[in-house]
């Protein structure tokens, strides 16, 4: 799904507005860095790995602008040599990047990542051309250093969920086993962490669409996800197309299912991971993950290790979204559906306690509890 992605000219970024699925694809050329922040802000682009390849592409659009005849306007002020000029302006269009959404650990890693690139490139050509007498060559080279490390994040995405969905079609594919198992696997999902939020297979579809392709049959239950419907909006949308059979359900029945047996295992993506193996994705998971330990039913978060921060110990350190209450009173409402005055408590993700969690499953392998050891052991060996 070529969801997000840099134009022809490499000036700007393409993306699928997902605010407007199901009913509409429709694809937006953003140019300014005011419009790709509203873009992450508004959830026309989402889901953390998303979110932090549409940040490196920005990044690497809004520096080829810089190479232009006339370049853009800084918008920080910035003063100095040529090369001294366009970091800062990177730098000041990251930081506005990574102010738009502060839960998701993608995002600053993306930003920082594709800087760092500039900033390398920056030292090794003053290495070669102390006199920097060509300040056109100069803006252009370090443009060209943020667009490759832009495409690198991007394909290394798609290699991570590849590796991450053969590892969670793999698990669940044992617990079957071990439970002696037949028919569809019965798989719960909340929100979505499928190709539209990541690249390709997604983290928490992973499994789903890949064991689809290899002939093992599912059947999914797809909590819709309020107030925003990421289940119902994208997780279905996405299942659908791909063949799955996949019934929509409301949160507060998620219960009600797992009671029936019909749910072999819950997956979930993720926003960030703690360092103790605590976890934040979309509003609600933990509400999920408590079900489904009184219910005896695994609960795994799929994800890149570029969601795990050592530097957060816990999920008490996790800075958690508010969004606009007006998502819940009247968003996807023909009318209000509460009193105009009634307070709203909106938050836009929750943490789930790391003991609730079967495993953290990333392209390196599958961590187990306590993840202080798994998960340390795994950002070691990058």
């Amino acid at each position: 799904m070529d969801h997000v992605r840099l134009s022809e000219s490499g000036t700007s970024v393409i993306i699928l507005d997902q605010s407007l699925l199901p009913g509409e694809e429709k694809y937006l050329e953003l140019k300014t860095l005011e419009e790709m922040v509203e873009a992450i802000k508004k959830l026309q682009v989402r889901g953390a790995p998303a979110i932090g390849i549409f940040a490196g592409y920005a990044l690497a659009a809004l520096s080829k602008q810089q190479c232009r005849p006339q370049p853009i306007r800084s918008c920080c002020g910035a003063s100095g040599t040529s090369d001294e000029v366009f970091l800062q302006e990177i730098q000041f269009q990251g930081d506005a990047l990574k102010g738009a959404r502060p839960t998701a650990v993608n995002l600053a890693w993306a930003v920082d990542r594709v800087i760092k690139a500039v900033r390398v490139e920056m030292f090794r050509a003053r290495q070669e051309d102390p006199l920097r007498l060509n300040a056109n060559a100069g803006a252009r080279r370090l443009a060209e250093a943020a667009v490759r490390e832009a495409k690198a994040i991007h394909e290394e995405d798609i290699q991570m969920c590849r590796s991450i969905a053969q590892y969670g079609l793999e698990e669940v594919q044992k617990i079957c086993a071990a439970n002696d198992h037949e028919g569809p696997i019965g798989i719960l999902t909340h929100c979505n962490a499928g190709p539209l939020a990541t690249s390709e297979y997604g983290t928490a579809l992973g499994p789903i669409l890949l064991g689809a392709e290899q002939g093992v049959e599912f059947r999914v239950f797809a909590d819709e996800t309020r107030p925003l419907l990421q289940g119902a909006r994208l997780t279905t949308y996405e299942l659908q197309k791909a063949g799955v059979d996949v019934t929509l359900i409301c949160d507060n029945m998620a219960a009600s299912v797992m009671r029936t047996g019909a749910v072999q295992a819950v997956f979930v993506g993720c926003d960030r991971v703690a360092a103790n193996g605590d976890t934040a994705n979309k509003i609600g998971t933990f509400g999920v993950a408590i079900l489904a330990k009184h219910f005896g039913i695994p609960f795994y978060v799929l994800g890149p290790s570029s969601s795990i921060d050592l530097e957060c110990a816990s999920g008490s350190d996790i800075p958690i979204e508010e969004r606009d209450p007006e998502e819940i009173k009247s968003k996807y409402y023909e009318k209000p559906m509460a009193p105009e005055e009634v307070k709203c408590f909106n938050p836009a993700f929750d943490v789930t306690d790391a003991e609730l969690i079967s495993g953290i499953i990333t392209e390196k392998g599958v961590c187990r509890y306590p993840y202080k050891e798994s998960l340390a052991v795994q950002i070691g060996n990058e």
